[in-house]
């Protein structure tokens, strides 16, 4: 065994062991009045080694959405070739959220802490920019066009921005009716508006 694996796993352990206490401590205290030295503290590990592996305290309630994009084009890719692209989308997000694992009460928590903090709320969307980066190869496929035609860009960047925007739109809603309406409904209202509306 490497010693760069074990390294790789204890990073993942410590980044997972602080996460967990950084986000109690925001859930309870607030995402503003936390600071690094309490997550620290509670941690118990020094500031520097909280600054190692987060830049930013946005960096630790959404350090894993970045990664869910690379997630959902795996899970975009295994759809049905047949399936409208639309609908594959749309089926992709709805299977994301399904199988998140995460308590629903919890998940309300953050989002409601997400969508009350305006700097969260700006790394959220700069997190779903990459969503769409790594979306964009397999809906180019599944338009059939040329992946170096500009217009077959085009379409490919509108309907990925499209998508992306309607889970945007669907989890606001979900978060201001306290997930009340399941998030799989609002995603199909929001879906099927947009295809409406087209």
């Amino acid at each position: 065994m490497s010693s760069e694996g074990l390294w790789s796993r204890t990073r993942r352990t410590a980044i997972a062991e602080i996460t967990e206490v950084a986000m109690e401590l925001f859930l309870t205290r607030g995402f503003e009045a936390t600071t690094f030295d309490d997550i620290a503290a509670a941690s118990g590990v020094s500031r520097r080694s909280v600054l190692r592996y987060f830049g930013t305290k946005e960096d630790i309630v959404l350090g894993r959405l970045a990664g869910e994009g690379a997630h959902a084009r795996a899970v975009l890719a295994a759809r049905p070739d047949d399936e409208p692209l639309w609908t594959a989308l749309l089926n992709t997000m709805v299977t994301l959220n399904e199988d998140s694992g995460v308590d629903q009460e919890r998940l309300l928590k953050v989002s409601e802490m997400m969508y009350g903090t305006p700097s969260l709320r700006a790394r959220s969307v700069e997190k779903h920019l990459r969503w769409q980066t790594d979306l964009l190869p397999e809906v180019t496929r599944r338009l059939g066009g040329d992946p170096d035609d500009d217009l077959t860009a085009l379409r490919a960047a509108a309907v990925v921005a499209g998508a992306v925007a309607c889970l945007d739109a669907a989890g606001e809603m979900w978060t201001r009716q306290k997930g009340t309406v399941p998030l799989r409904d609002l995603l199909t209202t929001a879906f099927d508006s947009l295809r409406d509306a087209a």
